[in-house]
């Protein structure tokens, strides 16, 4: 599962999620460990300022967040087609 702390990168998890089903964003708080998003962590921005995390615990839902306002599509678009030509290049940007 993947947690965020701050709202932009819970919009850019939510838009860039694989599935025709409705965006959603949760607010959550995690039930066991968690750890540094391996997508960000070190391999795209040193630290963590993207507050990114990852876990393998359940997560417990406390609220859906609602009236969020995504990207806009040119950059939603701009998004998608950088990381078609990442993979195009091998490179893997997401796990």
């Amino acid at each position: 599962m993947y947690l965020t702390e701050t709202v932009d990168a819970a919009i850019w998890g939510a838009e860039l999620a694989r599935g025709d089903a409705k965006e959603r964003i949760y607010i959550v708080e995690p039930t066991g460990d968690f750890e540094d998003d391996p997508n960000v962590t070190d391999k795209k921005f040193k630290g963590n300022p993207t507050k990114s995390y990852r876990t393998k615990q359940p997560l417990k839902i406390v609220a859906e967040a609602i009236n969020w306002n995504g990207h806009s599509p040119e950059v939603l678009q701009a998004m998608l087609d950088n990381l078609k030509k990442l993979e195009k290049a091998g490179i893997k940007a997401i796990e």
